[in-house]
Protein backbone atom coordinates (compact mmCIF):
# COMPACT_ATOMS: atom_id res chain seq x y z
CA UNK A 1 0.00 0.00 0.00
CA UNK A 2 1.01 3.46 -1.05
CA UNK A 3 2.07 5.49 2.11
CA UNK A 4 -0.07 8.22 1.28
CA UNK A 5 -3.38 6.16 1.39
CA UNK A 6 -1.65 4.37 4.93
CA UNK A 7 -1.99 7.93 6.15
CA UNK A 8 -5.55 8.88 4.58
CA UNK A 9 -8.36 10.16 7.09
CA UNK A 10 -10.89 7.35 8.14
CA UNK A 11 -13.70 8.94 8.37
CA UNK A 12 -15.22 8.65 4.33
CA UNK A 13 -17.52 11.58 3.34
CA UNK A 14 -20.85 9.07 3.85
CA UNK A 15 -19.72 9.07 7.72
CA UNK A 16 -19.08 12.78 7.70
CA UNK A 17 -22.94 13.34 6.21
CA UNK A 18 -24.21 11.41 8.71
CA UNK A 19 -22.50 13.02 11.57
CA UNK A 20 -24.11 16.29 10.64
CA UNK A 21 -27.38 14.98 9.63
CA UNK A 22 -27.40 13.43 13.51
CA UNK A 23 -26.42 17.17 14.81
CA UNK A 24 -29.14 18.99 12.81
CA UNK A 25 -31.52 16.74 14.36
CA UNK A 26 -29.88 17.19 17.57
CA UNK A 27 -30.15 20.80 17.38
CA UNK A 28 -33.46 20.93 15.88
CA UNK A 29 -34.87 19.14 19.16
CA UNK A 30 -33.52 21.76 21.19
CA UNK A 31 -35.36 24.25 19.31
CA UNK A 32 -32.66 25.33 16.87
CA UNK A 33 -33.99 26.01 12.95
CA UNK A 34 -32.31 23.86 10.92
CA UNK A 35 -30.79 27.15 9.06
CA UNK A 36 -29.12 28.19 12.80
CA UNK A 37 -28.16 24.79 13.23
CA UNK A 38 -26.52 24.68 9.69
CA UNK A 39 -25.02 28.24 9.85
CA UNK A 40 -23.12 27.07 12.79
CA UNK A 41 -21.55 23.96 11.61
CA UNK A 42 -20.38 25.94 8.37
CA UNK A 43 -18.81 28.47 10.76
CA UNK A 44 -16.80 25.65 12.73
CA UNK A 45 -16.31 24.13 9.34
CA UNK A 46 -14.50 26.98 8.08
CA UNK A 47 -13.07 27.60 11.15
CA UNK A 48 -11.22 23.89 10.97
CA UNK A 49 -9.67 24.75 7.41
CA UNK A 50 -8.59 27.77 8.49
CA UNK A 51 -6.90 26.37 11.59
CA UNK A 52 -5.32 23.48 9.41
CA UNK A 53 -4.19 26.04 6.90
CA UNK A 54 -2.23 28.08 9.75
CA UNK A 55 -0.93 24.60 11.01
CA UNK A 56 0.29 23.36 7.60
CA UNK A 57 1.76 27.08 7.26
CA UNK A 58 3.84 26.30 10.13
CA UNK A 59 4.93 22.62 9.23
CA UNK A 60 5.45 23.83 5.79
CA UNK A 61 8.17 26.42 6.79
CA UNK A 62 10.28 23.19 8.03
CA UNK A 63 12.26 21.44 5.43
CA UNK A 64 12.78 17.78 6.51
CA UNK A 65 16.47 16.66 6.19
CA UNK A 66 19.24 18.50 3.91
CA UNK A 67 19.03 17.82 0.82
CA UNK A 68 20.26 20.53 -1.03
CA UNK A 69 18.61 23.65 -2.09
CA UNK A 70 16.70 22.30 -5.22
CA UNK A 71 14.82 19.99 -2.93
CA UNK A 72 14.37 22.69 -0.16
CA UNK A 73 12.97 25.31 -2.68
CA UNK A 74 10.44 22.79 -4.16
CA UNK A 75 9.64 21.95 -0.74
CA UNK A 76 8.75 25.83 0.13
CA UNK A 77 6.75 26.36 -3.29
CA UNK A 78 4.73 23.43 -2.56
CA UNK A 79 4.00 23.82 0.38
CA UNK A 80 2.96 27.81 0.14
CA UNK A 81 0.64 26.57 -3.20
CA UNK A 82 -1.17 24.14 -0.97
CA UNK A 83 -1.85 26.49 2.49
CA UNK A 84 -2.63 28.91 -0.39
CA UNK A 85 -5.15 27.35 -1.92
CA UNK A 86 -6.54 26.16 1.81
CA UNK A 87 -7.16 29.35 2.87
CA UNK A 88 -8.59 30.15 0.03
CA UNK A 89 -11.38 26.91 0.20
CA UNK A 90 -11.35 28.59 4.54
CA UNK A 91 -12.18 31.86 2.96
CA UNK A 92 -14.94 30.81 0.67
CA UNK A 93 -16.52 28.77 3.54
CA UNK A 94 -16.81 31.80 5.56
CA UNK A 95 -17.97 33.80 2.96
CA UNK A 96 -20.78 31.26 2.04
CA UNK A 97 -21.65 31.46 5.50
CA UNK A 98 -22.11 34.91 6.52
CA UNK A 99 -22.51 36.48 2.67
CA UNK A 100 -24.08 34.28 0.60
CA UNK A 101 -25.37 37.55 -1.32
CA UNK A 102 -22.25 39.19 -1.27
CA UNK A 103 -20.28 41.76 0.82
CA UNK A 104 -22.63 44.46 1.80
CA UNK A 105 -21.69 47.86 0.82
CA UNK A 106 -21.16 50.64 3.43
CA UNK A 107 -24.70 52.09 2.82
CA UNK A 108 -26.79 49.15 2.59
CA UNK A 109 -28.71 48.07 5.67
CA UNK A 110 -27.18 45.30 7.82
CA UNK A 111 -29.36 42.47 8.07
CA UNK A 112 -31.66 41.55 11.26
CA UNK A 113 -29.82 40.08 13.87
CA UNK A 114 -30.25 36.44 14.40
CA UNK A 115 -31.19 34.30 17.46
CA UNK A 116 -27.68 32.58 17.10
CA UNK A 117 -25.87 35.31 17.01
CA UNK A 118 -26.99 36.77 20.32
CA UNK A 119 -26.33 33.30 21.59
CA UNK A 120 -23.00 33.01 19.99
CA UNK A 121 -22.16 36.81 21.31
CA UNK A 122 -23.79 35.68 25.06
CA UNK A 123 -21.30 32.48 25.13
CA UNK A 124 -18.32 35.21 23.97
CA UNK A 125 -19.15 37.61 26.76
CA UNK A 126 -20.05 35.45 29.58
CA UNK A 127 -16.85 33.66 30.29
CA UNK A 128 -14.67 37.19 29.89
CA UNK A 129 -16.77 39.43 32.62
CA UNK A 130 -16.13 36.47 34.55
CA UNK A 131 -12.58 36.52 34.49
CA UNK A 132 -13.04 40.34 35.72
CA UNK A 133 -16.02 39.87 38.43
CA UNK A 134 -18.62 37.98 39.93
CA UNK A 135 -21.66 37.56 38.96
CA UNK A 136 -24.43 40.12 39.87
CA UNK A 137 -27.63 40.02 41.52
CA UNK A 138 -28.22 43.44 40.30
CA UNK A 139 -27.73 42.42 36.58
CA UNK A 140 -30.71 44.26 35.10
CA UNK A 141 -30.89 41.12 32.91
CA UNK A 142 -31.82 42.12 29.46
CA UNK A 143 -28.87 40.34 28.27
CA UNK A 144 -30.69 40.01 24.29
CA UNK A 145 -31.88 43.57 24.10
CA UNK A 146 -28.54 45.15 24.57
CA UNK A 147 -26.65 42.31 22.81
CA UNK A 148 -29.07 42.38 19.76
CA UNK A 149 -28.29 46.68 20.04
CA UNK A 150 -24.50 45.58 20.19
CA UNK A 151 -24.72 42.66 17.18
CA UNK A 152 -26.62 45.24 14.64
CA UNK A 153 -23.60 47.43 14.51
CA UNK A 154 -22.11 44.83 12.71
CA UNK A 155 -21.79 43.00 9.15
CA UNK A 156 -22.65 39.70 9.40
CA UNK A 157 -18.70 38.74 8.62
CA UNK A 158 -18.00 40.89 12.14
CA UNK A 159 -20.40 39.31 13.49
CA UNK A 160 -19.38 35.60 13.09
CA UNK A 161 -15.79 37.39 14.13
CA UNK A 162 -17.19 38.87 17.19
CA UNK A 163 -16.07 36.65 19.93
CA UNK A 164 -12.19 36.69 18.60
CA UNK A 165 -12.57 40.63 18.74
CA UNK A 166 -13.62 40.38 22.39
CA UNK A 167 -11.12 38.50 23.46
CA UNK A 168 -8.36 40.76 21.20
CA UNK A 169 -10.12 43.64 23.46
CA UNK A 170 -9.93 41.99 26.87
CA UNK A 171 -6.59 40.93 26.52
CA UNK A 172 -5.18 44.68 25.28
CA UNK A 173 -7.64 46.31 28.40
CA UNK A 174 -7.21 43.95 31.26
CA UNK A 175 -5.33 46.15 33.43
CA UNK A 176 -8.14 48.92 32.66
CA UNK A 177 -11.06 46.28 32.82
CA UNK A 178 -9.79 45.00 36.30
CA UNK A 179 -10.04 48.21 37.62
CA UNK A 180 -13.27 49.50 36.36
CA UNK A 181 -15.23 46.36 38.19
CA UNK A 182 -13.05 46.85 41.43
CA UNK A 183 -14.29 50.37 41.40
CA UNK A 184 -17.68 50.17 39.65
CA UNK A 185 -19.13 46.79 39.44
CA UNK A 186 -20.36 44.16 41.92
CA UNK A 187 -18.95 44.78 45.36
CA UNK A 188 -17.59 48.52 44.99
CA UNK A 189 -19.05 51.27 46.72
CA UNK A 190 -20.93 52.36 43.55
CA UNK A 191 -22.77 49.10 43.37
CA UNK A 192 -25.87 50.26 43.90
CA UNK A 193 -26.37 53.58 41.54
CA UNK A 194 -28.56 53.22 38.26
CA UNK A 195 -25.92 54.80 36.10
CA UNK A 196 -23.30 52.07 36.44
CA UNK A 197 -26.05 49.11 36.60
CA UNK A 198 -24.92 47.66 33.18
CA UNK A 199 -21.93 47.16 34.55
CA UNK A 200 -22.77 44.28 36.61
CA UNK A 201 -23.96 42.41 33.39
CA UNK A 202 -22.10 40.57 31.41
CA UNK A 203 -22.69 42.36 28.41
CA UNK A 204 -21.12 45.14 29.63
CA UNK A 205 -17.85 43.90 28.01
CA UNK A 206 -19.61 43.97 24.40
CA UNK A 207 -20.75 47.65 25.02
CA UNK A 208 -17.30 48.54 26.30
CA UNK A 209 -16.24 47.08 23.43
CA UNK A 210 -18.07 49.09 20.75
CA UNK A 211 -18.25 52.53 23.09
CA UNK A 212 -13.94 52.46 22.40
CA UNK A 213 -14.52 52.66 18.83
CA UNK A 214 -16.76 54.94 17.06
CA UNK A 215 -19.99 54.87 19.02
CA UNK A 216 -22.25 56.67 16.79
CA UNK A 217 -23.75 52.80 15.46
CA UNK A 218 -24.07 51.79 18.57
CA UNK A 219 -26.16 54.54 20.29
CA UNK A 220 -28.37 55.00 17.09
CA UNK A 221 -28.99 50.89 17.63
CA UNK A 222 -28.87 51.86 21.46
CA UNK A 223 -31.95 54.32 21.23
CA UNK A 224 -33.85 52.68 18.74
CA UNK A 225 -34.09 49.58 20.78
CA UNK A 226 -35.12 52.22 23.51
CA UNK A 227 -32.90 51.53 25.96
CA UNK A 228 -32.10 53.82 29.17
CA UNK A 229 -29.11 56.11 28.13
CA UNK A 230 -27.58 55.68 31.15
CA UNK A 231 -26.76 52.56 30.58
CA UNK A 232 -24.29 54.06 28.11
CA UNK A 233 -23.55 56.74 29.79
CA UNK A 234 -22.04 55.06 33.11
CA UNK A 235 -19.88 52.85 31.66
CA UNK A 236 -18.26 55.04 29.73
CA UNK A 237 -17.77 57.58 32.34
CA UNK A 238 -16.10 54.96 34.31
CA UNK A 239 -14.23 53.79 31.78
CA UNK A 240 -12.31 57.51 31.60
CA UNK A 241 -12.48 57.33 34.98
CA UNK A 242 -10.29 53.98 35.25
CA UNK A 243 -8.18 55.22 32.33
Amino acid sequence: MHAAEENRPELDPVSVLNAKRTLLQLLGRAGISADDAAGLIALVEAGALADACEELGALGGSVPGDKGEPYESGWLDGARTVTDELGAIAERALRHTVDPDGPSTASAPRPPVGRVEVEQAKAAVTPLYLTFTAASDLDPEVTEEVLRAVLATMTPRQRARYAGRLADFAAAHRARLERLYVEYGPGSPTAIHSRYSLLHSATSVAVLERLTAPATALREEWDAAELPPAWLDGPMRAWDAVG
